[in-house]
């Protein structure tokens, strides 16, 4: 899609990663949300608290804790205030951990 966008000479921005991270985590395809969510930072695009929500709340319907909360961290470090659905995200992931 992202792809797609580009060669429309359409510039994906904050919200269609958002889309994009989002539908890969409804998908159960949370390396996929992963990757998109990489790559906004090579493409210059400034991810949000609703692309690092999506991204942990996909890890966690991966059953990803540790991946999820390596996001959480680095939300922290990038200055950007974790909100209440990135919070109950990881926590979930968090609780679905069978180890």
């Amino acid at each position: 899609l992202i792809i797609s966008m580009r060669q429309a000479v359409l510039l994906p921005n904050a919200i269609s990663y958002n889309a994009i991270i989002s539908a890969c985590g409804n998908a159960h395809e949370w390396q996929r949300a992963v990757v998109v969510f990489t790559e906004m930072g090579r493409n210059f695009v400034q991810p949000t608290v609703m692309s690092y929500s999506a991204g942990i709340s996909a890890c966690e319907k991966g059953a990803e804790w540790q991946r999820a909360l390596a996001l959480l961290s680095w939300m922290n470090q990038t200055l950007i205030q974790p909100n209440a659905i990135s919070y109950s995200a990881a926590i979930s992931a968090c609780g679905n951990n069978t180890e």
